[in-house]
């Protein structure tokens, strides 16, 4: 990974974090602007973000990877989801294709960025090791994912502290801990105790629980291509394509149908769950029930149903896996003891209860001085938030890939930059209109889901208007903002100078 030299830190767009939304965006400005001036800023000592942050045995992708993966390094493999050794595999080779290395400067983590109207730049002050270094930059793209790499959701289990065994939050996991022989307990039934559930199985231990307070949507999905004939018949790029535009459109049409018809839905989504505990001794009532419909909350993905075959027994021997739905009454020093009664031994605690949601990478940012309150700002064409001059953030989807949402972002920025340049304007700062008021219980969260690591939130991030219309409606549908960010008006209620 090359940096740059000291004395040359004057960019005309430095781009924050190294994960797939950084590591896009480089790919873009590189593509689109090549006379533009820009590096990539990276807290950590590697790119990949998420996928090479998170160390939990089994972490996958929660999306298709023909998606969620670069549209201009199509995703290689048949399977649509894999794990993170795989897909940063990918990354690197994708990194490595196009020569995005060049910009990466690792180990600088950005403490403060300051807004001149004098100047028209911004100042970001970073930490290199310890060396602090001063950057400058006509914009900024915050492409620092949405939650905390340094604390996870904070939830309160009662007794915790007086537990004998081992604690482990999948965001900070212990790779030198054996799960071997132990009896361990995963709270929650989010995507990441899905995953938890069949790993641990796979790794050998004694007995799983997955413990949840109330259930979660789960569907099982066939993890292969179902273009895979394409491969055989088409070259590379047209089988690509195929399979791009086949989970751009299917997976969006289901999350239409079931938000349009959510009584089918459930009914559709139980009876899939009930073919696929035959022969287990888990029942779907109350254990596969949730109590929200399909889509208020992701749904999670069992690729070729791993996690309920985790709950059957396996050559004649007793199932490994089992789910309790309860309250936690406290934990013990040997386990926990639910409201009901219901006492599990433990060796193992995992504490899968979410993730801590941000915004910005909690980067503190001031405009001629005055800090930045996020949630006093509305979200401009899902990219920048009002009366904060040239800066945008990435956000991708509730309700599919990441990616799309982020490659939006960044081809936006290629074009607003673009005209710009050609304008010979400097600032541009999104503005409501005169009078655009918007009512407390109107402000949405940019993802519009009632997960509870989201609500956690409210308060401390830009909102969307529910009822917004043009550059102020949140993002959501996929084909719509994929045109309008390519050939759709990006200036309005933009103030350029």
């Amino acid at each position: 990974m090359c940096s740059v030299q000291d004395s040359d830190l004057s960019f005309d767009i430095v781009i924050v974090g190294a994960g797939i939304a950084g590591i896009n965006c480089a790919y873009r400005l590189q593509s689109r602007l090549p006379s533009a001036k820009f590096t990539v800023l990276e807290a950590r000592d590697t790119i990949g973000g998420t996928w090479d942050y998170f160390k939990y045995p089994g972490i996958r992708s929660d999306s298709d990877l023909h998606t969620y993966g670069f549209a201009w390094n199509p995703w290689p493999h048949n399977a649509p989801i894999a794990e993170a050794p795989i897909i940063m595999d990918y990354v690197r080779e994708s990194v490595s294709l196009y020569h995005l290395d060049r910009y990466f400067n690792l180990r600088h983590r950005v403490v403060a960025g300051d807004w001149d109207s004098e100047t028209k730049r911004w100042t970001l002050n970073v930490d290199n090791d310890g060396t602090k270094k001063v950057y400058r930059a006509k914009w900024i793209m915050l492409a620092s994912g949405y939650y905390d790499y340094d604390a996870p959701l904070e939830t309160v289990i009662p007794g915790l502290e007086r537990f004998q065994g081992k604690v482990i939050h999948p965001q900070f996991w212990d790779t030198e801990y054996d799960v071997k022989e132990k009896r361990v307990v995963v709270i929650g039934s989010g995507a990441t105790s899905i995953t938890l559930i069949p790993a641990l199985v796979k790794q050998g231990v004694k007995y799983v629980t997955m413990l949840q307070r109330s259930p979660s949507w789960i569907v099982a999905v066939k993890n292969s291509a179902p273009f895979s004939w394409a491969r055989v018949l088409f070259p590379q790029k047209v089988a690509s394509w195929l399979e791009w535009l086949w989970y751009a459109i299917y997976p969006y049409w289901t999350v239409c149908m079931f938000q349009w018809f959510p009584d089918n839905a459930s009914k559709l989504l139980l009876a899939r769950v009930n073919e696929q505990l035959k022969g287990s001794n888990v029942s779907s009532d109350p254990h596969f029930m949730p109590r929200y419909k399909p889509w208020e909350q992701r749904l999670c993905l069992s690729p070729d149903g791993d996690f309920f075959e985790a709950l059957h027994g396996k050559d004649g021997q007793a199932a490994r896996a089992g789910v309790v739905t309860a309250t936690i009454k406290t934990v013990t020093e040997n386990g926990i003891v639910c409201e009901d009664g219901q006492e599990l031994q433990a060796d193992a605690i995992v504490t899968a209860t979410g993730i801590r949601v941000v915004w910005g990478g909690k980067i503190p940012l001031r405009v001629d001085g005055e800090l930045i309150s996020p949630a006093e700002h509305m979200i401009w064409n899902g990219c920048m938030v009002t009366d904060v001059p040239n800066l945008m953030f990435t956000v991708g989807y509730a309700w599919a890939s990441w990616t799309l949402g982020v490659d939006n972002t960044a081809i936006t920025l290629c074009r607003l930059f673009d005209r710009m340049q050609k304008k010979g304007e400097e600032v541009a700062i999104p503005r409501r209109p005169k009078g655009y008021h918007v009512e407390d219980g109107d402000k949405v969260h940019w993802m519009r889901l009632t997960s509870t690591y989201l609500k956690n939130v409210e308060g401390r991030s830009p909102w969307n208007d529910a009822n917004g219309k043009g550059p102020w409606k949140a993002r959501g549908n996929v084909w719509l903002d994929w045109i309008h960010a390519r050939v759709g008006n990006i200036t309005k209620d933009l103030e350029l100078a």
